[in-house]
């Protein structure tokens, strides 16, 4: 069966079988061509609510899965690969976190969205890349404990330096590799280009960019920009993205490592087989509904200041 085969039939499948596929802006491409909605994590998330399908299936990693189910417990929800996990998300357990709200209780918790819904049940609110910088402005508290990702909360922290920010070491490996020389060595290949980088990188190479925003940012500020060069400083598949949509002007990546293998664990076969039969092939995401409003309060608390 070649690609474009493949993909008919998963457009025939998922109107007959009433999905709505979810594609994070990261997986492959021929899985975003079958997607109903294409974004970042949350904006997936808060955009499905209004589908009109039964059913869900994710195209990304767990814990946006999760968010998913948090926000659509009437709904059945499917990872389209299991073992899709995120580094970042899982480096930090209620365990852990308890703890450190017990030695310092007067501390607000603002939770990176990329977290398990299990330890989103012990923040006060949650934030995005491109809401962070609003929320924790807006939190009625002058001292945050912010998790998981130490280079979003510096960024935060320099934006907000009337507050008192207390940051954990984590966040994505992946974004965070790329060294300050990688940014100023792409910087003097491409003198033309301008930078646009992802908070979750180092606070050195985030210093050097012209841009900083989350994926959905990056991707909309390219766009509307009358400059016809780019470095894209986030996983590789956005700036391949970009190319296609605008091929008249140029991307290059900030850096080869900038790819996360459990987006692309996630292939064009997994999302036919789930949706050919989503009992035996799919992974369903489930959580009670006591566990799910424990879980999505700071989700709603970050729609009320957002």
């Amino acid at each position: 069966m070649t690609i474009q085969e493949m993909q008919q039939k998963i457009l025939q499948l998922k109107k007959k079988k009433d999905f709505c596929i979810l594609a994070h802006s990261y997986v492959k491409r021929e899985i975003l061509e079958v997607a109903d909605i294409v974004g970042d994590s949350f904006k997936l998330s808060k955009d499905v609510c209004s589908a009109p399908q039964g059913n869900i299936l994710f195209c990304g990693v767990h814990f946006m899965a999760e968010t998913a189910k948090m926000l659509n417990m009437d709904k059945k929800v499917y990872l389209s690969n299991e073992l899709a996990g995120c580094p970042m998300a899982e480096q930090m357990d209620p365990e852990m976190l308890k703890f450190m709200r017990e030695r310092e209780p007067d501390r607000r918790v603002v939770a990176y969205i990329n977290t398990t819904a299990a330890l989103k049940a012990y923040c006060d609110v949650c934030v995005t890349s491109s809401s962070a910088v609003e929320i924790v402005r807006k939190i009625d508290s002058d001292k945050i404990l912010f998790i998981p990702d130490c280079n979003l909360g510096a960024y935060v922290r320099a934006q907000v330096p009337e507050k008192d920010i207390k940051l954990v070491q984590g966040g994505c490996p992946i974004h965070a590799s790329v060294t300050a020389e990688e940014a100023r060595a792409a910087k003097e290949k491409h003198p033309e280009a301008l930078l646009l980088v992802h908070p979750e990188c180092i606070p050195a190479v985030v210093e050097q960019a012209d841009y900083i925003g989350s994926t959905s940012g990056i991707i909309n500020f390219a766009k509307k920009s009358d400059k016809k060069q780019f470095i894209i400083g986030t996983e590789l598949e956005i700036a391949e993205t970009l190319q296609y949509e605008c091929p008249e002007k140029e991307f290059f990546v900030l850096s080869k490592k900038l790819i996360c293998p459990n987006m692309k664990l996630t292939t064009l076969a997994d999302v036919y087989n789930t949706l050919t039969d989503p009992d035996k092939n799919g992974f369903e995401i489930r959580m009670t509904r006591e566990e799910a409003a424990r879980s999505r309060r700071c989700i709603d608390e970050m729609l009320r200041l957002g």
